[in-house]
């Protein structure tokens, strides 16, 4: 059992919680994520850690409201309890020391994206961020990325935070202006694509965390299979970062879409 020590709300949809772990709040690096069970019937839900707190014992996570099973932790409160959590897992992300980077978030994929940030620019770095979303309300932990980031540039679909535009228009900006040497994208699959495709014009090496796609975060499953340079990968063991030139975004697209039905019928069923 885990409690849950605080609960805040950024939206109606997405929450920050922060929990109980103090093994995995001492061992976890940049990139690892945990696998959460709510209860004895619940499923496992992988969710990357967005921060921790070694000397309270507590680790960071952030849930949007997608389905089921994060509409239940939703629900929780500060004091209730999480039957599992399990972690840290996946592969840090490599840290070092490479001169500029160049760092996109869109949506709830901002707040894995905030240990990243926050290790480069400790490793001495110079790191641009880029925050997208779809309005200013879907905009989390921008005050935090500005502390770790020597710049910050929020890009809103309807403009109402920051500059109208995509994640793309604001790495493009950068790209313009600056000497990039490293860039990191994470968010929906869609816009680590299209993020993909715009350094890859100008070879820049890019990581992309595919964490999204993935079920059991053991590699027992198989669900979390992508196609990385024309071979099988399973996102939970050996990432959950790949080179994102070498990721065949459209299969991942079509897998993520498999079971969009069952998962709308699962959380009507849900909601009655």
């Amino acid at each position: 059992m885990s409690k849950i020590i605080e609960k805040e709300f950024f939206s109606e949809n997405v929450a920050r919680f922060e929990i109980d772990a103090p093994e995995i709040a001492k061992s976890r690096k940049a990139g690892h994520f945990v696998i959460i069970r709510i209860d004895e019937k619940g499923e496992r839900i992988p969710l990357t850690i967005a921060g921790s707190n070694p000397e309270k014992g507590t680790i960071t996570l952030i849930v949007q409201k997608v389905g089921v099973s994060s509409a239940k932790l939703l629900a929780l409160n500060e004091g209730d309890d999480i039957l599992d959590v399990v972690g840290p897992l996946g592969k840090a992300t490599h840290i070092d020391k490479v001169g500029t980077v160049l760092a996109a978030g869109g949506g709830v994929g901002i707040a894995p994206l905030l240990p990243i940030v926050r290790a480069f620019k400790e490793a001495g770095n110079r790191v641009i961020t880029v925050l997208a979303a779809r309005n200013k309300d879907l905009i989390i932990l921008e005050e935090q990325m500005r502390k770790y980031s020597d710049e910050v540039i929020v890009m809103t679909d309807d403009g109402s935070s920051g500059r109208k535009g995509l994640v793309t228009h604001g790495m493009e900006e950068v790209i313009g202006r600056e000497d990039v040497n490293l860039s990191v994208a994470i968010g929906p699959a869609v816009m680590m694509k299209y993020a993909a495709l715009t350094t890859k014009k100008y070879n820049i090496e890019t990581l992309a965390s595919l964490n999204t796609i993935m079920v059991d975060g053991t590699g027992m499953c198989g669900a979390c299979r992508v196609t990385v340079g024309g071979k099988t990968k399973f996102v939970c063991v050996d990432g959950p970062e790949f080179d994102a030139h070498q990721v065949d975004f459209d299969e991942m697209l079509l897998r993520l879409n498999a079971y969009k039905q069952e998962e709308v019928d699962a959380y009507e069923r849900f909601l009655k």
